[in-house]
């Protein structure tokens, strides 16, 4: 059971929970939340007005609320807000989000109840998921529509998928021996105001992204293999005298990706100075892509365990300062950054590709198939590697510039944080489609160069390859082995642990 730290998270266990990791809050967290829900229940003692705890919300937060329809108003506000369309969001992305809102919620500043804290945990522990309509926020004052179906769960509306079986959320609560959550003073707001939704998503785009990069190194390497390109252009000289990290890392690894490469010996001396670009410059643009990510890896891990509801309690003077924490743009500028990299990476990819089948550019024969004209061999697939580059074109216009001013324009600039989310999560698996094609072609071109082998580390990434897609001997039904070529890369198994690092 992994504790849960907020004020100590890490990339790493961010990763691990995204894996499924069991984990729960640790006691210095609970402790915390205990302290912030005393501050609250002597705020609302005292009769102070304070916005969410008893007042309307948004712009009817003028309106005072009177202390026996407290309780009413924040049911209401659960039900209200629950109003998301469109495809239930991916369980790992729910089981993600519900933990980061335990984080949030474990730094002491939110004023709920231990039992709501509680109420959470019991999802996590029973894999309960609410069932989240994946559109219907534009990324602040909270992810308020997602949030609030996963609220509305706990109270016993909505739906629960429990196992493989959706209930009815009630009847799922009643299997799981729990009743439903009655909300008090603030806990509506708490849980619904917040990025979790949004960064849940973004990281789990981060961490696909994470595999289809490691994936596109090896791919790129053995591309280079294939063509019999020049390992020159990865000496570490080159990119030190630049100096951008992500360039460096690049270079260091492919370079240790061709390392005893007989193919590579074979044309030690031939003469060859300078190959296309997408083999030349991967570690330029490969590594320009990796900083990207990287960046978007420490945004996202710093607001991971953030308070980002509203308003925030400070219980050591039983204050609740309405603030904007809720505003989810450093998590918009990170997704679209990585939907920007992940193009780089498959465009990339796919003129690697490109040249592999051209016997102008290659060497190799056409479409890399011995009986060209009655086989077609890998003209078709380039094409839908070319397709998915061209799709992951029209989603990279950033989300985070278009925003829309909604609750009649009292929150008149919001971030679509969500929405950039799942577009890099569509990138994502695009561009693992692209470096799934790339994998065949560079097995295949490798192939070629028999009885020459390529080195001991692609060779095993040439193992992995061969069994899922063999080796083209004459035309046959591509898609099956394409599709779980790409699986395996988003599934982390073409790759060797190349991790970002926040």
């Amino acid at each position: 059971m992994h504790m849960l730290d907020p004020q100590d998270i890490s990339l790493t266990a961010l990763r691990s929970l995204w894996g499924g990791a069991p984990a729960r809050l640790g006691e210095g967290a609970l402790a915390r939340v205990r302290a912030s829900a005393e501050a609250v229940a002597r705020i609302v003692a005292s009769g102070e007005t304070v916005y969410g705890i008893n007042t309307g919300f948004g712009l009817l937060a003028q309106e005072r609320i009177p202390q026996d329809r407290l309780t009413e108003l924040q049911r209401n506000l659960i039900l209200s807000h629950s109003c998301g369309l469109g495809e239930p969001s991916p369980r790992r992305v729910v089981r993600l989000m519900i933990l980061l809102k335990l984080l949030g919620l474990g730094r002491g500043h939110s004023g709920v109840r231990i039992e709501v804290v509680d109420a959470l945990q019991a999802l996590v522990d029973a894999d309960a998921m609410p069932v989240i309509p994946s559109q219907g926020s534009v990324g602040a004052s909270g992810d308020l529509a997602p949030l609030a179906h996963m609220t509305a769960a706990l109270m016993g509306f909505g739906w629960i998928e429990l196992g493989e079986e959706r209930l009815p959320a009630a009847a799922a609560l009643q299997r799981m021996g729990r009743t439903p959550l009655e909300l008090g003073p603030k806990e509506g707001l708490a849980l619904i105001n917040g990025t979790q939704f949004s960064t849940a998503l973004a990281l789990d785009a981060l961490f696909q992204a994470e595999r289809v990069f490691g994936a596109a190194l090896g791919a790129g390497a053995l591309s280079v293999d294939a063509l019999k390109g020049s390992v020159k252009p990865f000496d570490p000289r080159i990119s030190a005298l630049r100096g951008q990290p992500g360039q460096e890392q690049v270079a260091a690894e492919i370079a240790r990706l061709l390392d005893g490469s007989d193919i590579v010996a074979s044309h030690h001396r031939c003469g060859r100075v300078q190959d296309p670009y997408s083999f030349r410059c991967q570690p330029q643009v490969m590594g320009a892509s990796l900083d990207l990510l990287n960046n978007a890896a420490r945004t996202l891990t710093i607001e991971a365990a953030a308070v980002t509801d509203n308003p925030i309690v400070f219980e050591d003077e039983d204050s609740a300062i309405s603030g904007g924490n809720f505003h989810a743009q450093p998590v918009a500028f990170a997704a679209d950054t990585i939907t920007m990299a992940l193009c780089e990476v498959a465009s990339l990819s796919e003129r690697r590709i490109s040249v592999l089948v051209d016997p102008k550019m290659s060497g190799l024969p056409a479409f890399l198939t011995d009986d060209g004209g009655v086989n077609s061999g890998l003209m078709i697939p380039q094409v839908t590697a070319a397709a998915l580059v061209a799709e992951n074109r029209s989603l990279a216009f950033p989300a985070s510039v278009d925003s829309i001013p909604t609750s009649a324009g009292q929150e008149d600039h919001v971030s679509m944080a969500p929405i950039a989310a799942r577009k890099a999560a569509s990138v994502a698996r695009n561009a693992a489609g692209v470096v799934a094609v790339e994998l065949i072609t560079a097995a295949q071109g490798v192939d070629y160069h028999a009885p020459l082998t390529t080195s001991p580390a692609l060779a095993g990434l040439h193992g992995r390859v061969r069994g899922i897609s063999p080796h083209l001997e004459a035309d046959r039904y591509w898609a099956d082995e394409m599709a779980a070529l790409q699986s395996a890369v988003l599934d982390g198994k073409m790759h060797d642990a190349f991790l970002l690092e926040a």
